[in-house]
């Protein structure tokens, strides 16, 4: 992925304010936060010289469709539902200290952030992951127990 730098150097510096931000820098920002999508800059997307540029933007965060709140994307055509990420997983883990860390069948599954549903990993109650809220932190207990990278993070 870039950076808010590298995502500027693309625009078209205009600090034209088309986009509702103050300048074009505040407008890549946005655009790294996910706040704002490229079509949001009305010259870098209707000034034909600027075509390319938009496409590339563009093109950088098609991976990021489809993720939850928090930037979770679960590859269901990868995942062939082995389950460790759900036992990997702190929240779902704290909220049901007697079932899915001690490999039974989940107790409270309207807490657990990861469950497996028809053979896949799903992902559900995003708001109980770790890497969101105000207290959000970068855990990646369901990334690294991944045999198959199914599941990232954009």
């Amino acid at each position: 992925m870039t950076n808010a730098m590298e995502l500027y150097q693309m625009l078209p510096k205009t600090n034209c304010k088309k986009c509702g931000k103050t300048s074009c820098m505040a407008f890549a920002v946005a655009l790294m936060a996910r706040e704002l999508t490229a079509d949001d800059c009305p010259p870098l997307k209707e000034e034909p010289k600027y075509k390319e540029n938009y496409e590339q933007i563009s093109g950088l965060f098609k991976a990021s469709e489809g993720a939850t709140s928090t930037g979770l994307i679960v590859h269901e055509e990868l995942c062939f539902g082995c389950g460790n990420c759900v036992v990997a997983c702190p929240p779902n883990v704290a909220n049901d200290p007697y079932g899915v860390g001690s490999g039974n069948a989940p107790r409270n599954p309207m807490k657990l952030v990861l469950i497996i549903e028809d053979g896949v990993v799903k992902a559900q109650n995003v708001e109980e992951c770790r890497r969101f809220g105000k207290n959000k932190i970068l855990c990646n207990g369901c990334i690294v127990t991944c045999p198959v990278e199914a599941i990232e993070f954009v």
